[in-house]
Order: structure tokens, then sequence, then C-alpha cells
């Protein structure tokens, strides 16, 4: 049942009382005026259907608490200690002064009736409509892309504890699998939630205890009784399947029906490295820099220092890169735009589809590169798509290949390379120079033209571009690196509650208020 209101204070009124000592022109002083008209009752209704039960905490107070807490960056119970002990906090949120708060477990009831609600990011779709009411994006048409990793909130695991982890919570949560576990899986006692007692400095006591434990797990799963598994259930062998097979590999002398299994010398490119949260992934940002966590992107809007979307993912996969994310953040958008990005964003296939949508692209092409260090790139040899052809700089002409499944074509020149003078500046291959020709050359040659020629395109990007490194430097302050949940869905909403923070401070320094019932920006006084 949905709490109201009901004009009772613990004590006296902060806001009232103490109204001096609270920061003018902060987001508390903000809160403690305008929060019932940014965080109607009615907003949250869908949230609380049932009339019966005990009234919650009015929904309004814990929306103003989740900014409060999204900007600071801090955990529930640092949060409610905030809210008993700090005058500003209990202005913005209307507690009295002598007002204990709630327990912490409140926000996370809260936080889950978000999550299982129509629209889950609903303050951040809030704080945009207050953006929409100012006019403060009219006829600002720049959108600067870009995105970070954001280090999960769970501990790395090996491959022992990943198994031994993932076969407890099968027998914790599958009906029947106790029974399955006590009279198959003899690696080690499930019930000691240490590791086995093995000597680890022995590599073949290791690679004895891995075999062993793939082999309970393929027992377990392969004699759980045919039932209809709820989610958690369900979940739960799915991760022990996954985990048993990602990091081993059959034994070296063993054709791979022996049941005999050893670490592989290899790592899967989708890896699970935590069982704890099942979501994270390795990142790896560029060469030399690699994370666990996952991917935060970020549309901004360089002008008035705002966020016009955010979005959350995986770290891994085509679905996750940057270029795929791009459009599911320029949705929505009016008119045609002006988007910068580095070189994530620069594939055929945005540049493209962001074309076709009339936008105009001050993306960084993607570096070329070479197959001799100072040698030839591509755009040393003529492509004539039409005729189906290329020429290199030598003048040899080779014909390109039909279309693949991904739309490129493929020219060899085998025999001309035989002799050739340039051959040292070109190939190093014995059969001589192949050639990859991306479905979107054409589109990508420009890109990089006038990305090398256009002066007045590098003073864009040299302009505009790098105000959104100062935006995702924002996102990540106050220890919000790291995210503070498990899982995508749920970081995905506290992303959205973080960028909506950081936004509505941003219209406040702009100068918004309220006159009324309509948003506005006062102009700033000298």
């Amino acid at each position: 049942m949905q709490g109201e209101w009901a004009g009772e204070m613990v004590g006296p009124d902060v806001w009232e009382t103490c109204r001096e000592l609270i920061p003018a022109g902060s987001v508390f002083a903000f809160l403690a005026e305008h929060r019932e008209a940014l965080f109607p009752p009615s907003m949250f209704a869908d949230m609380y259907p049932s009339s019966n039960g005990r009234p919650s905490l009015p929904p309004q107070v814990l929306a103003a608490t989740v900014v409060l807490q999204s900007l600071q960056g801090l955990s529930d119970f640092e949060t409610v200690q905030e809210l008993r002990c700090d005058l500003r906090w209990k202005a913005a949120c209307g507690l009295g002064l002598y007002d204990m708060a709630f327990d912490p477990s409140l926000l996370t009831y809260f936080r889950r009736r978000l999550r299982h609600s129509a629209d889950p990011m609903r303050i951040f779709t809030k704080v945009k409509e207050v953006v929409a009411a100012t006019g403060v994006l009219k006829g600002k048409q720049r959108r600067a892309l870009d995105s970070t990793v954001l280090d999960d909130a769970v501990a790395t695991q090996d491959t022992v504890t990943q198994i031994i982890s993932a076969i407890r919570r099968v027998i914790r949560e599958v009906p029947g699998a106790p029974e399955v576990a006590a009279g198959h899986c003899r690696a080690h006692d499930y019930t000691d939630p240490g590791k086995p007692r093995i000597a680890w400095d022995d590599e073949s006591a290791r690679a004895a205890l891995v075999d062993a434990l793939v082999t309970d797990a393929l027992n377990l799963l392969g004699r759980l009784p045919e039932q209809n598994l709820g989610e958690k259930a369900a979940n739960a062998v799915g991760l022990l399947a996954l985990v048993a097979g990602q990091d081993v590999e059959p034994a070296e002398d063993s054709d791979g029906r022996d049941g005999r299994w050893r670490i592989a010398k290899r790592t899967v490119a989708d890896r699970a490295v935590s069982t704890v949260d099942p979501d994270t992934r390795h990142i790896h940002k560029n060469r030399t820099r690699h994370q666990d966590g996952f991917k935060g992107h970020a549309s901004f809007e360089p002008e008035t220092g705002l966020f016009t979307a955010v979005a959350l993912t995986s770290g891994y996969g085509p679905d996750n890169h940057e270029a795929a994310v791009a459009c599911d953040l320029l949705e929505g958008e009016d008119g045609e735009l002006t988007v910068l990005g580095d070189s994530a964003y620069g594939t055929g296939d945005l540049r493209a589809q962001l074309q076709a949508d009339g936008h105009t692209l001050v993306i960084k092409p993607p570096p070329l590169r070479q197959a001799v260090p100072g040698g030839f790139t591509i755009d040393d040899f003529r492509i004539d798509q039409a005729a189906g052809a290329a020429t290199c700089p030598a003048g040899h002409t080779a014909n390109l290949g039909q279309n693949k499944a991904d739309g490129a074509r493929t020219a060899q020149f085998k025999r001309a390379c035989t002799g050739c003078p340039l051959r040292e500046r070109c190939t190093t291959s014995k059969t001589g120079r192949t050639l990859n020709v991306h479905p979107h050359y054409e589109l990508l040659a420009a890109a990089r033209s006038q990305a090398a020629t256009d002066a007045g395109w590098q003073d864009e990007y040299r302009r505009w571009r790098p105000p959104v490194e100062r935006a995702i430097a924002w996102l990540v302050a106050k220890g919000n690196r790291r995210v503070p949940y498990r899982g995508v869905i749920a970081n995905n909403i506290w992303l959205h509650h973080r960028a909506a923070a950081l936004n509505l401070r941003r219209l406040i320094t702009l100068g918004l208020t309220r006159t009324n019932t309509t948003w506005h920006l006062a102009p700033a006084t000298a």
C-alpha cells in the first residue's frame, strides 16, 4: 500500500527552522523546496497496486533519498546514517529533526519495486522531462558518445572455486540434487565452504582435483531428476553447465569420451569470472588495460553538460559493443544531430545507419592496420567495387571475389607479387598480398580522408569531443567506478539514477527553479 504524507513530523521541520544552514543552490535545498513537485505521489502509484496492508514510507521521500545516495556514492547503511545525522539530508527528504529515518532494507525493497515496475528508469525519465520543460537543449544538436569500464562488485574466482560454488548452488536450489550429489560427487565435501585440502604447489594434485571436480559436475548434471525447474533452480543448473566446461578440455591423451579433463591452455572469449555475479566479464578496453566488470555507455550534450542517455551492458559480445549500443542511446532524439565519438564508434554499419538517419558524423575513424610496418595500407590501393577490381601501388590489378557472409570481398594478387619491387613494403606472405575489402569500404575511406584533411571536421572534434571525457569522470567520481550491485539489470538502474542525480545537480547550477507549475532556468544575476 502506498504511503501518503500525513503532514506530521518527528520534531521541528528542519527546512523551516534551519533553512539558513542548508547551502543555497545545492541539491539539498532544491529537493527541500521542490521534492513534491519533482516526484509527485502519482508518479509511483503503479508500484503500489494494493490498497491493503501497512502503508509504505511515502515514495517521494525514498526517491529523493535515492537521488542523494546516487549523487554521493553511498551504501544503504551510510545513506540512512546521513538521514539520521545530517540536517541537509533531513531537509531534502522532508524529515523532522528527531526523525530516526528508516531501516536500510527499505531502500532494497524500493529498488526491487522499481525493477519490477513498468518503468524502472522513471527517476531518470522524470529528470529528462524537467530538462525538456526548461528548453535548455533546444537548438543544441551535438551528442558526444563514450563508454567506460565499470568494475564489478564481486571477487574474481578461479576455476576450482567456480565449480565448487556452482555445485553447491545446484545442491541448494534444485530438488533432488542433494541425493544425487551424496551418491555420485566425491571430489570434495560440498558441505564445507572452504577449498579442498590438497598440496596446492603440486601440479599433478591440482590437475587431479580439476579432473575430479569436472567429473562431479557432469555426474550431477546428468543424474538430476527430470522436472520443471523454477527460475533460481534453472539458473543454478545453467551456471554449473557453463563453469564446468569453460576452463577445461579433454586430457592430453584422451579422445574426449573417457571423462578425463585438464585445465585448458586457452581462455574462452566470454568467460564468466564469478559465480556470485555471472553477468560480469573480463574486459579489454585496449591491449594493455583490462578489468572485470561491465560497460557503461553515455550520450552527452557538451554545451550544457547534460546526459541525454546512459546504458550499462555486459562487457562482451557484439550486441554490447559501443557501435551497437550507440543507436539505442540516440533513439528518441529529435531532428538531425552532430554525433561525436572516438574510433570505437567508427564502424561502417553505424556510419551507414547514422547517415541514413540524416545525422552529421564527427567520429574518429579506426586506424588502418599495416601488413608491413611503415608499408602500404588499403588506402594505397585503388578499389573499384562497381567494376569488381583492385589495383595495387605497383599497378597490378586483381578481381574482387564474391561477397562473403558479412558482405566483405577479397582480392588476391598472388603471382603479381612475384618479383614485384614493392613487395617488401606490401606483404610478408609467401603467396602474395591478399586484400580484404569491407562492405562499407567507400564510406570508411571517405571518413579517413575527411579526418585527415578537413580542418572544419578537426576543429569540431577537438572542441566538442573532449567534454564527454569530463562527463565520464563525473560518472565514476566518489568511488562510482565500482558498481554497487550484482547483475546487469540492477546496475543499469543504478547508472540511470547516477546520471539523473548528476543532471539534476547540473540543472540547479544552471539556475533551475519552478514558478507556479512551470520548470525553467532563472537567468544568472551578477
